[in-house]
């Protein structure tokens, strides 16, 4: 019984305060490769309408941002990642589109974001994947 009420417990105080999470990833479609070594912002629309950073990483070698910070409460409200493509590594694109700004509303605090664009020479698309 003592055992129970000890793992109860520290499985209590070791559980997260419920936050959203987010995460990105860039997708070079015309290469068929993670975008890798874009720098991205993650922004959050305060009260008065201004953006505020609130984290910023770059892309890993798989093009991936898993998490943004992992001590951040994403809390509802509206965000904004901002992609530098002019950073991308690889030094033959030369991109049409040199930041990709997304846009996107977090309502739910415990789910889970993750905002993935797919880039082309001269395009790109996003959606919300899982």
């Amino acid at each position: 019984m003592k055992k129970l009420a000890l793992a109860l417990t520290a499985a209590f105080v070791a559980s997260p305060v419920a936050a959203a999470d987010i995460s990105t990833h860039v997708l070079d479609l015309a290469r068929g490769v993670g975008g890798k070594g874009v720098p991205v912002v993650l922004s959050r629309r305060a009260a008065d309408g201004r953006w505020q950073r609130v984290a910023a990483s770059t892309t890993d070698a798989d093009g991936r941002i898993r998490h943004f910070d992992e001590k951040a409460a994403f809390e509802p409200g509206v965000y904004r990642l901002d992609f530098d493509m002019t950073r991308y590594s690889d030094a033959s694109a030369r991109p049409f589109f040199p930041e990709i700004t997304l846009t996107f509303s977090v309502t739910d605090a415990k789910a889970h974001y993750h905002v993935p664009v797919v880039v082309s020479p001269f395009g790109y698309s996003t959606y919300r994947g899982n």
